[in-house]
């Protein structure tokens, strides 16, 4: 029984999957499997698996294409260790990740049943790079988070302030995450946090300080889905979301301002006003929003439409600064 099970669901990835693989089989925690569910593949993932002759890799297909969660659960039941740590296929760990995560939690109670880690992302090109360059320094903020612990580290991530990505961060005890039932194969957004949640009921989540997983952006829902899913997942944890925004948690202001970005960058921009403006975006969240409207400037087919659309995002901006914005501009 190999201590540490990686579970890996693909679809369609057969350039980044290689990386991913690669990844999980360096770690320098050598009782490890790795369990690859290819999730009906139509590219070359069979031939790239097939490069592969390692005793500790071992493959699980489903015959159609059944979505990310469902392929992870798939994994989860398959899974052969103590713990259980999953790897999107567009993702890639650093070679001490298990290792951390491992040590931290050998150093707590039972009632720390997981641990997640930092994520840095990989975008390409000199956009790219400025970008990230961008969000790393806006990570780095005096404002104190609760980054670890149990019943108090729901609100942070019920707000968006923590974002413990169960899918390529997180290590669980193997038997919690049976328990809770793996992750929700009806929601196409949230599910990560959604999982996390769960995962809270039973025990702690420890936080190692450090990036070690690099992140890609190979695709993204669409915003319709993502407030969808969004308006699902908020109504889940409804409870949840009365009793840390009783106590000060901007929990609804988040996710408003979430959605904004996602309309915004999609050039919707009277729908992304709609709810920037009944957000509460601090300036450290201003660079994103900026960037998003940029993204849907590029996007829409006229120019002057776009810049209409810049012009209402700034003006929101300046509506929250100034404590204004109780009404919305009309929905389209």
């Amino acid at each position: 029984m190999a201590r540490i099970t990686v579970v890996v669901p693909t679809y369609n990835r057969a350039e980044t999957l290689p990386r991913a693989l690669d990844s999980a089989l360096e770690q320098t925690v050598d009782d490890i499997e790795v369990v690859v569910v290819d999730d009906g593949s139509s590219d070359r993932t069979p031939s790239v698996l097939a490069q592969y002759d390692d005793p500790r890799l071992r493959q699980v297909v489903h015959a159609a294409n059944r979505g990310a969660n469902a392929a992870r659960n798939t994994g989860l039941e398959r899974a052969r260790g103590e713990y259980v740590a999953f790897l999107d296929s567009d993702d890639a760990w650093h070679p001490e990740k298990l290792e951390r995560q491992l040590e931290i939690l050998e150093q707590r109670s039972d009632e720390w049943v997981g641990a997640y880690c930092d994520a840095t992302f990989d975008l390409s090109g000199p956009i790219g790079r400025l970008r990230t360059a961008v969000a790393t320094a806006l990570a780095h903020t005096d404002e104190e988070r609760t980054m670890e612990g149990g019943d108090e580290l729901i609100g942070e991530i019920l707000a968006d302030n923590v974002q413990p990505g169960a899918g390529s961060t997180l290590l669980v005890r193997t038997d919690v995450a049976r328990e809770v039932g793996g992750f929700d194969e009806d929601l196409e957004r949230f599910q990560d946090p959604e999982f996390c949640l769960r995962v809270l009921r039973e025990g702690n989540l420890a936080y190692v300080d450090d990036e070690l997983v690099v992140r890609d952006e190979t695709s993204n829902p669409s915003a319709d889905v993502v407030e969808s899913a969004n308006d699902r997942y908020l109504s889940r944890y409804a409870d949840d979301v009365e009793r840390f925004e009783a106590n000060g948690y901007e929990i609804r202001s988040s996710h408003r301002l979430v959605l904004a970005k996602y309309y915004l960058a999609e050039g919707r921009f009277f729908r992304g006003v709609c709810h920037l403006r009944r957000s509460a975006p601090s300036p450290q969240r201003y660079p994103g929003i900026c960037w998003a409207v940029a993204t849907g400037v590029r996007r829409r087919p006229t120019r002057a439409l776009g810049l209409v659309g810049l012009a209402l995002a700034v003006l929101a901006l300046i509506e929250r600064a100034l404590g204004a914005g109780d009404t919305a501009p009309p929905d389209r």
